[in-house]
This record gives C-alpha cells, sequence and structure tokens, in this order.
C-alpha cells in the first residue's frame, strides 16, 4: 500500500494568515501529529513576501503603502517575489522521509522533479537546473525570480518557478510561487533597482505560453506529479483544529508584527 501524504487546497488568503498557515502546517509535520503536506493556495490581493534573512530596504515600502499592497516577510529564506496570479505551493515534510534525507540541496532537486513533470506533461519544454546560473542584469538583485539556481525550472532560460526554503533538524518547509502573468512595471516601482526589462528577459509567466491555462487547471497535473514521483497518495484534507489555532495565533502575533516585518 502507498503512503499517504496530506494535500490542502487552501483557496485565496491574505498575506500574512497565507504566511502562518505554512508555519503551523510544518509545526504539526515536524511534531508527527500529520504527514507531509502539499499545500496549495493563492492570494486575495497582490502582495510582497520577501526572505526571511532580506533587508527590508529592498522593497520601496513608501508605494507599497500607498498602493495598498501588503508586505510580509516569508518564513523561508530567498528574495522577493510579487505575488499575483499564481499557484502558489508550500510542502513540509520530515527528514526521515527517505526522499528528503539528502539535505538542502537534494531537497530543491526532489521537489523539482516533481514539478517538472507536473508542467512536461501540460507540453511546456521546462528545463531542470543543475548547477547555480546568473546573468550580468540579475546580479544582485532582490528579486527572487532574477536568478535561476540549482533544482530550479527555467523555460528557454527564464526562470519559472521561485522556491525558498526552511530547514529544523527534524524537517523543512519550501515555499513556492508559479506565475502566471507578470507586471514588470509594478515590479520595478515595488523593487527598488529593478529594471522591468531585465526582469521581463529573466521570467516567464505560465500565460505566455500556455494561455488558456489557469491557476486551477495546474493543481491536478502538480498532484499526479506528486504522487507519481514519490510513489504515495495525496489526501485532500483540511487544517486540523490545532494548526488552525496555531495559524491565527502566529497570524497575530509574528505575521501581522512589524517587529518581525521590518526587523531587517
Amino acid at each position: 500500500m502507498k503512503p499517504v501524504w496530506r494535500c490542502i487546497d487552501s483557496g485565496e488568503s491574505d498575506a500574512s494568515y497565507n504566511m502562518a498557515v505554512d508555519e503551523a502546517i510544518a509545526e504539526a509535520v515536524r511534531k508527527g501529529s500529520v504527514p507531509p503536506t502539499l499545500r496549495l493556495y493563492g492570494w486575495t490581493e497582490p502582495s510582497v513576501s520577501i526572505g526571511c534573512f532580506q533587508k527590508v530596504e529592498d522593497i520601496d515600502l513608501d508605494y507599497c503603502k500607498g498602493n495598498g499592497i501588503p508586505v510580509v516577510r516569508r518564513p523561508t529564506g530567498g528574495r522577493a517575489i510579487l505575488h499575483g496570479r499564481e499557484l502558489t505551493y508550500s510542502f513540509a515534510s520530515g527528514n526521515t522521509e527517505s526522499c528528503f534525507s539528502g539535505g538542502l540541496m537534494s531537497t530543491y532537486g526532489q521537489l523539482s522533479r516533481a514539478f517538472c513533470a507536473a508542467l512536461k506533461t501540460l507540453g511546456m519544454d521546462v528545463e531542470l537546473k543543475s548547477r547555480r546560473e546568473k546573468g550580468r542584469i540579475l546580479t544582485g538583485s532582490a528579486l527572487c525570480f532574477q536568478s535561476v539556481s540549482y533544482g530550479e525550472l527555467s523555460i528557454n532560460g527564464r526562470k519559472v518557478i521561485g522556491s525558498a526554503q526552511k530547514r529544523w533538524r527534524d524537517g523543512f518547509l519550501q515555499q513556492g510561487s508559479i506565475q502566471f502573468t507578470l507586471d514588470h512595471d509594478l515590479m520595478g516601482r515595488v523593487f527598488r533597482g529593478a529594471d522591468p526589462v531585465g526582469i521581463k528577459s529573466a521570467m516567464t509567466g505560465l500565460s505566455e505560453h500556455l494561455p488558456e491555462l489557469s491557476p486551477e487547471d495546474l493543481k491536478p497535473p502538480v498532484i499526479k506529479a506528486f504522487e507519481e514521483t514519490f510513489g504515495i497518495r495525496l489526501m485532500p484534507m483540511g487544517l486540523t483544529t490545532e494548526e488552525e489555532d496555531l495559524a491565527l495565533r502566529l497570524q497575530r502575533r509574528k505575521y501581522l508584527s512589524p517587529e518581525w516585518t521590518y526587523c531587517r
């Protein structure tokens, strides 16, 4: 019998709640109270997430505040993302799973295999990077999507999924953004020093390649690819009461807190 992992389709939520739910799931998974969990979700409004260790000065906070764009600090590392029309995922697991026992880079690679398989079933010519790549226009960028690193996916050299991880001794959380449409001009305003032309040459959205595809359409191929890649069965479930309570506490005390968001 195949192992059963959990799949949560959360729909759209605001930025602070999305981050709080991902952290709450990771804690429950690490405690062993729930199985490894893939969560698929969206955003109620355009929002910026910055990496756990990123400097907030990379973002034009005055512009974001004046235009109603929430800014949230992720529990994971990496660089900033402007979230909009996309499918966002998180995946949490303990290190005892044999497929995730090899450390950070190995885990990136394993998860990317699943997303690569999902996009290829839709006919996309996706490349899985086996080494870090940077172009001249990418160096020093505040944007997550302006570099393609080991284990990440690109189409014709342009990054298509941006992911970041948080690791503990007993498990990890990976968060990722699969963009459909990109607002290059808005990114140029939100991210300090960003060049809209450079952004366009470095990243791509799925709608550019499959205009009729929607985030909802992508969910079944992702779920199927996870099941086939890892030899498991994904069971649709919701949050436990414990996870929901913890998420609400984390949202209030951490992800809505200026002390956390502007700590760097």
